[in-house]
């Protein structure tokens, strides 16, 4: 996947893994709560909402309309290299999916190589949410 944006322009992913009954008011409120526990030099950041291609239904999409934001959909293997930043396991994502969790791993992939989390995973009845950010190394700058 390409990072997205201007390549020396640090910006957000906002991770969301849900279950099927999740609603877009849910994770509209999710990822509501997780942006607004950014610090403020952050918050400004052009951001996407990412997650899996098995959670790519309806009420994700609505919530990204909701939050004027745009979705990145990654295949499960574009997961893969995040594992050694994940923060907060989950056996039910682990168990259905092979993905010790959707929304930090999602986030983390979807924000670009070796980005790391500024909000971790943060929990709601039916949804996940958490926020990486990518940054440019100092030599690309």
């Amino acid at each position: 996947m390409r990072p997205l944006g201007c390549a020396r322009s640090p910006r957000l992913a906002v991770g969301l893994g849900f279950r099927k009954a999740a609603t877009a008011d849910t994770l509209t409120d999710l990822a509501r709560d997780a942006l607004s526990r950014l610090p403020s030099d952050l918050a400004a950041l052009p951001a996407v909402i990412a997650t899996i291609a098995e959670k790519d239904r309806p009420p994700l999409r609505e919530a990204a309309s909701r939050l004027g934001l745009p979705v990145v959909i990654l295949p499960k293997s574009a997961l893969a290299g995040t594992e050694d930043r994940i923060t907060v396991e989950s056996e039910p994502a682990r168990a259905c999916l092979g993905i010790p969790s959707v929304a930090e791993a999602a986030a983390l992939a979807a924000a670009g190589p070796g980005a790391r989390l500024v909000v971790a995973r943060i929990a709601a009845a039916d949804a996940t949410c958490a926020v990486a950010l990518w940054e440019p190394s100092p030599e690309a700058t």
